[in-house]
């Protein structure tokens, strides 16, 4: 082999030979993705010395790796004679490059240990967690390195798809492929294509045009319904109206971060998110009272941990003014709102949902689809049915994603739950402090319960 680039797709030419921190590889099936990607590390291991750091979310074997990827592309190429294919590892003869194969489920902290890491090649990296590539990228760390990112997308929601597609960090190449940009596929192949998209259209889009799947219907609110709430006063045609509230999802530990949502009525207009410490739950109090106070709104907080300490804060920044913001704590884990009441036909709100956290998430959730049903479907609903999200909304892209996070879940009476924070966080998700703060801001209230007075309502 020479020293110019193989005889690969033509239309990744550009992409493999510019020089980026992150190259982000995503499409459909048959695209030939890994393939291009094998071909082109196997031109740079028989030309330069370089380490690659081979890895997928889950290896319990070589085989599982892109280890058969390359051993094809060194035979493909004629260069079985240069390479030494190992039981795990695979190494040129000639320039010394080394491919080494790691699982990032089973070893993510092993790899923290590794050196001289030149290309990490990350296959199937739309499964990897935001946790995850905490520690890996600061692993990657040598001059000139590179981190390939191939994948076919899964849910808009990963964290692949967020970070590196919606809103890609500095150096960051992003290219897209598809089956059509494919010289190589068979006929067969091509005919499966068009057989795919007779029988399904969207599965078709999602599988071999790399659409991602707006909706996980383990969830409790699906994506695809939020995103038709947005601006959906405007498209309907109905004016805020009702109470005006502030969510405040306080913050719990040192990596959280507390959050706020201002709603009127059915519309919700701004959010707001930023640091805190616990000993500084003070200031934190007072920048949503002032908030409060700016938009005549009055307070649901978060009441459990070191939230409890909010309440009395209001309390006295009250106390030390003549104008007065009404309050109310919300425990998530409080007994539901109007317990006796039906939510389902023959089905008491007691019997169906677990705790108030989640009769307010299902409570939300039925209004994000009646606006969905609307919007999609003309579908008659009162605008205190439904909701909306303006467009204008600051976080807005991370927003829809928290709220489209948390899934079902059920206690052992076979009540509905929502997904906790522990739960989240086996997933390697972080805590949705702004979704949080949106549920608070519509959760069901008894306003006898309301502390101070407001002359607004």
């Amino acid at each position: 082999m020479t020293s110019t680039t193989p005889t690969l797709n033509p239309v990744l030419r550009d992409f493999w030979t510019t020089q980026s921190r992150n190259k982000i590889l995503y499409g459909g099936r048959a695209s030939s993705k890994s393939w291009d990607a094998a071909g082109f590390a196997i031109y740079l291991a028989n030309n330069y010395k370089l380490r690659f750091l081979c890895a997928r979310q889950i290896q319990n074997k070589i085989a599982e790796s892109v280890y058969a990827l390359l051993k094809i592309q060194i035979e493909r190429f004629g260069l079985q004679s240069r390479f030494r294919v190992l039981k795990d590892k695979i190494v040129n003869r000639v320039t010394g490059t080394e491919f080494i194969f790691y699982g990032l489920k089973n070893s993510v902290d092993e790899i923290k240990s590794l050196e001289s890491i030149d290309v990490l090649w990350l296959e199937e990296a739309h499964a990897l967690t935001e946790e995850q590539w905490e520690i890996l990228e600061p692993t990657i760390r040598k001059e000139g390195s590179e981190c390939w990112f191939i994948f076919n997308p899964n849910l808009y929601t990963d964290f692949v798809y967020q970070n590196f597609i919606v809103n890609p960090p500095p150096r960051t190449l992003v290219r897209k492929i598809n089956f059509d940009e494919n010289p190589f596929l068979s006929k067969t192949m091509l005919e499966v294509i068009d057989a795919a998209k007779e029988r399904d259209e969207e599965a078709f889009e999602h599988v071999y045009l790399g659409v991602p799947r707006s909706d996980d219907d383990a969830t409790v609110i699906k994506r695809s319904w939020i995103e038709a709430s947005i601006d959906a006063h405007i498209k309907l045609g109905f004016e805020p109206e009702g109470m005006k509230r502030i969510g405040f999802d306080v913050a719990d530990d040192g990596e959280d971060k507390c959050a706020m949502v201002y709603a009127h009525g059915s519309v919700a207009f701004w959010c707001d998110e930023w640091s805190a410490k616990e000993d500084e739950l003070s200031k934190s109090c007072s920048r949503v009272y002032g908030e409060a106070l700016n938009r005549d709104a009055h307070i649901t907080y978060d009441s459990i941990g070191v939230g409890a300490f909010a309440g009395s804060k209001f309390g006295e920044i009250n106390a030390e003014r003549k104008t007065r913001i009404q309050y109310a704590k919300f425990n998530a884990g409080d007994s539901v709102h109007n317990p006796e009441k039906l939510y389902v036909e023959k089905i008491t709100n007691k019997d169906y949902f677990s705790n108030i956290k989640a009769q307010s998430w299902w409570s939300l959730a039925d209004r994000f689809r009646n606006t969905f049903n609307a919007i999609k479907r003309g579908e008659p609903f009162k605008p205190e049915k439904m909701i909306s999200i303006s467009s204008e909304m600051p976080y807005l892209e991370k927003l829809k994603t928290e709220l489209s996070t948390p899934k079902r879940d059920f206690d052992n009476n076979g009540r509905v739950k929502v997904e906790s924070k522990k739960d989240l966080a086996k997933r390697e998700i972080k805590s949705p402090n702004l979704a949080d703060a949106f549920v608070m801001a519509y959760a069901p209230i008894n306003r006898s319960l309301l502390v101070g007075k407001n002359s607004g309502w």
